[in-house]
């Protein structure tokens, strides 16, 4: 089991392996045997969202992505929104399992519930995602706008 780092939201432990690098859209990528990355939502991400129910891709495998590009959409209990890819790179495949049962983005975020792979070991695309680490001190500086956001949305 790797060694993780945890990082609080308010009371909730969100928990971050050491094993995988992170990107600034709250995705974790996971070298595997291959040498392909794969991705999945970080626990912050997972989080934020609670109960994902929905998930479409919007482009099919394979095919080049630019870092930034519109891949598909994801719906849960608080959100709706598009999702993007974190880097350059030949998208390999989806994972099929989420398309008829999403839930295991919710229960099993750091393995089963992963969502793509791509080709990406392109040396300036790697260097723009985070060691563990550095994301978490990301979600230090992001992590008071989102509790402002949050506390906005439970006003509305």
């Amino acid at each position: 089991m790797p060694e993780t780092l945890t990082f609080m939201m308010g009371e909730f432990a969100a928990e971050f392996p050491t094993d995988r690098q992170y990107a600034v859209n709250h995705m974790w990528a996971q070298e595997q045997p291959d040498g392909n990355l794969r991705f999945g939502f970080s626990a912050y991400a997972v989080r934020l969202l609670q109960d994902v129910y929905f998930l479409d891709w919007s482009i099919d495998a394979p095919v080049l992505l630019t870092a930034g590009q519109e891949i598909g959409s994801i719906e849960s209990k608080k959100a709706e929104s598009s999702l993007y890819s974190p880097v350059r790179g030949q998208l390999l495949r989806f994972n099929d399992a989420l398309m008829e049962d999403p839930s295991a983005i919710n229960t099993d975020k750091h393995d089963s519930g992963w969502l793509f792979e791509t080709d990406s070991q392109e040396q300036d695309e790697a260097q723009q995602l985070l060691s563990a680490e550095s994301y978490l001190e990301l979600l230090v500086t992001v992590w008071e706008k989102t509790q402002r956001t949050i506390k906005g949305q439970l006003n509305e």
